[in-house]
């Protein structure tokens, strides 16, 4: 086992975290974010892309539509692989290998971006682009085996949003490309990723460490995939995640289709929304820790449907300023509901285990195999609702001409998210007794006397 490997690692012993084990997390930590981050942007790059597509590229708005969904549509499906390369490879290890893996699409890509170039070539690149959506699977899942229960909501929260980050700053790289080189030098932004590709290569490889007691667990996966609650949470990660990242790769289309705002106008305005719903996700883990995750996720389907009626709104009055304030909420509320949906996970899991008879180091040995089984499935589905988005949002200005029907659809949709996270998580049926404080948290409860729905 080559590499630098820990060889023991007990994250809920008390005196372990304090002496050693939250030193060395934390250092993860940090250069996990590092590398997410780069990966998030280069998966995102094809939002910024469209911006310089002008008429001499021959697409229509449905065509780069397209071009974001195949993006989002691959690095969806490339995070199972990614979870569980992890404990097969290292944490570090497979940072370093995934972080250079970027360079691929990134090179091609640079060597590409003209006019001329055929569709279809644009559409290999874009599905390339979908190997840094997996960074985010496998760097979730590095960084879960490293902290306590109580500490999840807050690292997890962290990683991500720092990770999400990627998304605005790729985009406000492109502002500033089209400010100041113009709209016809879409190479430079991709120029910039190369050098920062290679640094978050070195830093991992000097930086992070492997766990050894993290194995891939054939039968936690098996049960993992027949848990009703893996797909349950997968669902409403759709909400959360789904909607931030397809409406991060599609808000500067919108704005160009619907508004008619030129590509600086339109780069201008795209990063706003997920730089804030990126920042805003380790608030939604911490909240989560302090209130339960279900709770919070409740509210913020409730509030993501109130932002979706004002964007209904603003598309049939067609007033670009009411627009804008439903959908940054939009995302910042979905950020919200990442950080909240993902604590949500290891403390159902915990719960399980409570529930069959387990206790002490076994119930929370279980939660960790199998939470860390299932974040690749649910990180893999949630991510497809970002496609759904993209193509949501592809049909309805084919059909329309505006984007309002998806919208539509799209309040239905946290609808019935909500209708989900209270009939699971929140309601209280008769004779079915909390038996843990950790099941408590999972479902949104603060008093282990309350009951819950079945977690």
């Amino acid at each position: 086992m080559g590499g630098r490997w820990i060889e023991r690692w007990e994250p809920e012993d008390e005196t372990f975290w304090r002496e050693q084990g939250e030193r060395i997390a934390r250092r993860n930590l940090a250069f996990s974010v590092l590398s997410e981050h780069i990966g998030f942007s280069i998966w995102s790059l094809w939002s910024v892309m469209v911006l310089f597509m002008g008429p001499q590229y021959g697409i229509d708005p449905a065509g780069k539509f397209f071009l974001i969904a195949t993006a989002t549509f691959v690095g969806a499906l490339i995070r199972i692989p990614y979870t569980f390369a992890v404990a097969r490879f290292g944490g570090r290890n497979w940072t370093i290998f995934s972080a250079l893996l970027l360079l691929v699409p990134t090179g091609v890509a640079y060597a590409v971006m003209e006019p001329g170039t055929s569709y279809n070539t644009f559409l290999l690149v874009a599905a390339l682009t979908g190997v840094g959506g997996g960074n985010f699977a496998s760097s979730m899942t590095n960084i879960n085996a490293f902290f306590p229960l109580r500490k999840k909501g807050w690292a997890l929260g962290l990683n991500a949003g720092g990770g999400n980050i990627g998304v605005p700053v790729v985009q406000l790289i492109g502002l500033l490309v089209i400010g100041t080189a113009g709209a016809m030098h879409p190479r430079i932004v991709l120029g910039v990723y190369i050098p920062l590709i290679l640094i978050a290569t070195v830093c991992s490889a000097l930086f992070m460490d492997n766990l050894a007691p993290v194995k891939n667990d054939t039968g936690a996966v098996k049960e993992a995939v027949g848990a009703k609650h893996t797909w349950i949470m997968a669902f409403l990660y759709i909400g959360t995640f789904g909607s931030f990242i397809g409406y991060s790769f599609a808000f500067g289309l919108v704005l160009q289709t619907q508004f008619g705002r030129t590509p600086l106008q339109a780069a201008s305005l795209t990063f706003i929304g997920p730089l804030l719903g990126s920042l805003i996700r380790p608030v939604g883990g911490s909240l989560a820790d302090k209130y339960g995750g279900a709770r919070i996720t409740l509210w913020t389907f409730a509030a993501m449907g109130l932002a979706t009626a004002v964007v209904v709104y603003a598309s049939v009055i067609e007033s670009l300023a009411v627009f804008l304030v439903g959908f940054i909420g939009l995302f910042v509320l979905s950020g919200l509901g990442n950080g909240s949906t993902y604590k949500m996970i290891p403390a159902i899991f915990l719960a399980q285990g409570h529930r069959k008879g387990l206790s002490g180091e076994e119930a929370e040995s279980y939660g960790r195999r199998l939470s860390g089984a299932s974040m690749g499935l649910i990180g893999a589905v949630g991510a497809l609702g970002g496609l759904g988005i993209n193509l949501a949002f592809r049909q309805s200005f084919q059909t329309a001409g505006t984007g309002t029907s998806a919208f539509v659809a799209f309040l239905v949709f946290y609808a019935a998210c909500m209708v989900v996270t209270w009939a699971v998580y929140l309601r209280r049926p008769a004779a079915v007794p909390d038996t843990a404080e950790g099941a408590a948290g999972a479902s949104g409860e603060t008093s282990p006397q309350r009951g819950y729905a079945e977690v």
